[in-house]
């Protein structure tokens, strides 16, 4: 018995015959078709990376970032819908203010993470709405050291060493594995992040990107913030410089 085609994808709260959720899965393709995202958890610290691609060369440089801070310790990258991504953006950033007044502490990533699973799991219950069209990288050094989340639009949270999502994540994903992280600083997760960005986005490249970079620990004193410009520029010239050597 089929289940495409036969109306099943019409509303994220029916089922299809074999247990799945299309508008789920139609979110994930979404995610699929956006510029890559990843973030690499070191021994002291966070990095997140974005491929923000450019569909027009009229934008201004640095609009629509897709990193974000949420609370003074804590960034987001997402991969998927902009719109989406925004609205996300925003409910975190509720959440980490809840929390902070309720409990007149700094939100843990692990409860941040717990919160924003919950949020796009409700999107996925009820046929007047739809599920969000993005994945979430959440990084940040809370009390617990450094902590690496992925919210996935059908609200499943994993904690992660290093994580990718986006066009070219399977490609991310190999080269993370080859990293090790637990030996990595900062600075030096931030060429290597620079280095993969420029490796996935080589399958495209008809397309214009932005790199967008930030971090979070010990070099920023506990603090989300840009990665700095003399860093950021040496991390794209030896990212530039390694494509040309691997090919």
């Amino acid at each position: 018995m089929t289940s495409i085609g036969t109306g099943y994808d019409l509303s994220a709260s029916t089922y299809s015959p074999d247990g799945r959720i299309f508008q789920v899965e139609y979110a994930n393709k979404a995610v699929e078709n956006s510029g890559t995202a990843i973030g690499l958890r070191v021994k002291d610290g966070v990095v997140l990376a974005v491929e923000k691609l450019v569909h027009s060369k009229l934008l201004v440089p640095g609009a629509n970032r897709r990193i974000q801070t949420i609370d003074k310790h804590i960034g987001l990258a997402t991969a998927g819908l902009l719109a989406d991504g925004r609205n996300v953006s925003n409910r975190a950033r509720d959440e980490a203010a809840n929390f902070r007044q309720l409990w007149n502490a700094p939100v843990t990533l692990k409860d941040l993470a717990d919160r924003l699973g919950l949020y796009a799991q409700a999107y996925t219950l009820y046929s007047s709405v739809r599920p969000f069209g993005i994945s979430t990288i959440l990084g940040s050094v809370d009390k617990n050291g450094p902590a690496l989340y992925i919210v996935e639009p059908s609200g499943v949270t994993y904690g992660y060493h290093g994580a990718a999502v986006g066009k070219g994540k399977q490609l991310a994903k190999t080269e993370l594995e080859k990293l090790k992280l637990s030996e990595l600083s900062t600075r030096e997760a931030v060429i290597e992040a620079a280095r993969i960005i420029y490796l996935v986005h080589d399958d495209a490249k008809e397309k214009e990107f932005e790199l967008e970079m930030s971090w979070i620990g010990d070099e920023t004193k506990g603090l989300h913030l840009p990665v700095p410009k003399d860093l950021f520029k040496e991390a794209e010239q030896k990212a530039k410089d390694a494509l040309e050597n691997f090919e």
